[in-house]
């Protein structure tokens, strides 16, 4: 059958085929118009080249049964599935899958029209496609296909008009990666007819780079496939959305040919992030984490909760007073007692101040517990890992840059204009009115200004060796 022209209608007449939306080895996507609900949709079914093959049986049939469990699964960033349905087309049984059509850009095209990614921007978008091949692989399939060109960014609505007719500009409001307003990332295109493919055969759009984000046991055709492989594929992809280069094939890597790692590329990329994507693409499937979770947690550790937070550290810190203040919302009690109780740990009351061999020598333990009780009871708010991403989202390195550090004092809120000290009286504490990252302050000394934390590289270098 060739495809279906626009105007073509289907299913008792319900839908008008409008145009195709693109297509690969397997199948093709149609943009479709419900006329009884009058709602934009789109549409997959196998193409025209399966439709002839002499196996088409058993490409339908992994088709279906993946479809029909896909639709059940209602995920924030899995694309929904409305219904299922068989048309009869020249003597053949084709299966339809309607979907939702998702207004906004493939990351594929949004990173040829920007370019690559600041881990900042990147690791949102890598959390809710991991959140949603999470779910999915609950449900008992896998994707299989994972790659920029199937994730979808949904462009959030455009602010309200205000007063006037203009409408209200908020930082990064325009941008499709924004979280804010339903944007945000979607999974599409499940790999629905993969696992039929001959082995060494990976048929996708040839442009696509696609075996770049492939595992071996998926171009092998090896009889297990599980979580693993996604994860193989999601690193890939967060290789790419860092560095802007495809990485090489896995099976060129069988040959002795290593993968770059992605530092080498980009130098702003940290040392976790790197160290993450060069694990979750390990050759042999064994060597990976076994779960996208387990290779988020490498990606992006988790703040311990306050019950397995030591409130007592080694060298005998007490810290239920900075818990309890924290928890309490006191913010400006919170950052004196967090002044207070990193001094004492450095023996550096009377100073003051931190100077650079007390912050290399300062124990990760502490460092840890005051990050992990300002990131849980601020809601990832504040803490020092927060205000350590934002500093190499920057282009922040262990050397000092003072273009960069008043850009990180700007973003945080720190100063109030070019060429100006931050100053402590220009704090806010409070969590809804306070930017990102805005607390606790490691750069006053006394009510004034200075550098109790001596300055940005060393202390985030400090954190960074913590593996905050």
């Amino acid at each position: 059958m060739r495809h279906w022209p626009p105007e073509q209608q289907i299913h008792n007449g319900k839908y008008i085929i409008e145009a195709i939306l693109g297509g690969g080895g397997f199948g093709v996507t149609y943009r479709a118009q419900n006329l009884k609900e009058s709602k934009a949709v789109a549409i997959k079914t196998l193409n025209a080249n399966v439709q002839g093959k002499p196996n088409f049986r058993e490409y339908q049939t992994k088709f279906v049964n993946e479809a029909l469990s896909l639709a059940k699964c209602s995920h924030p960033h899995v694309v929904q599935v409305y219904e299922v349905f068989p048309e009869t087309v020249e003597n053949i049984e084709l299966w339809c899958m309607v979907m939702e059509l998702i207004d906004g850009t493939n990351l594929a095209e949004y990173l040829e029209d920007n370019g690559i990614l600041s881990e900042a921007k990147a690791l949102p978008i890598i959390q809710q496609v991991g959140s949603a091949l999470s779910f999915v692989h609950k449900q008992g399939f896998t994707h299989l296909d994972v790659k920029p060109q199937n994730i979808m960014i949904r462009t959030p609505p455009s602010p309200p008009l205000v007063r006037g007719g203009v409408r209200e500009n908020t930082p990064f409001s325009s941008s499709p990666l924004n979280k804010g307003g339903q944007g945000g990332a979607v999974l599409i295109d499940f790999g629905l007819a993969r696992q039929v493919t001959a082995p060494g055969k990976l048929r996708t759009n040839s442009n696509s780079g696609a075996e770049c984000y492939a595992p071996i046991e998926l171009l092998e055709k090896r009889a297990e496939l599980g979580a693993y492989t996604d994860v193989y594929s999601l690193a890939a992809t967060l290789y790419v959305m860092l560095t802007g280069e495809l990485p090489f094939p896995s099976q060129f890597r069988k040959q002795n040919i290593p993968l770059t790692p992605p530092k080498q590329h980009n130098s702003k990329i940290s040392d976790r992030v790197n160290a993450a994507i060069v694990k979750g693409m390990e050759l042999e499937p064994q060597n990976r984490p076994q779960s996208v979770q387990k290779w988020l947690d490498l990606l992006i550790p988790k703040p311990a909760s306050p019950e397995t937070t030591p409130m007592i550290s080694a060298v005998g810190m007490d810290y239920i007073n900075l818990r309890d203040l924290l928890a309490a919302g006191k913010w400006k009690e919170a950052d004196e007692e967090t002044k207070r109780v990193m001094l004492k740990v450095a023996g550096r009351e009377k100073e003051g101040w931190l100077d650079k061999e007390s912050i290399e020598k300062f124990p990760c333990e502490d460092l840890r517990t005051i990050d992990q009780l300002w990131v849980k009871y601020s809601k990832g708010r504040f803490g020092f890992s927060v205000q350590k991403r934002i500093y190499q989202s920057l282009g922040g390195t262990s050397s000092h840059d003072s273009e960069v550090w008043e850009k990180f004092c700007d973003q945080v809120g720190w100063r109030h204009g070019p060429g100006m000290w931050p100053l402590y009286k220009w704090l806010t504490f409070s969590e809804k009115e306070a930017p990102e990252a805005h607390l606790p302050v490691f750069f006053k000394v006394g009510s004034d200004y200075g550098g109790w934390g001596l300055g940005s590289n060393a202390f985030f270098s400090r954190v960074e060796t913590c593996r905050l």
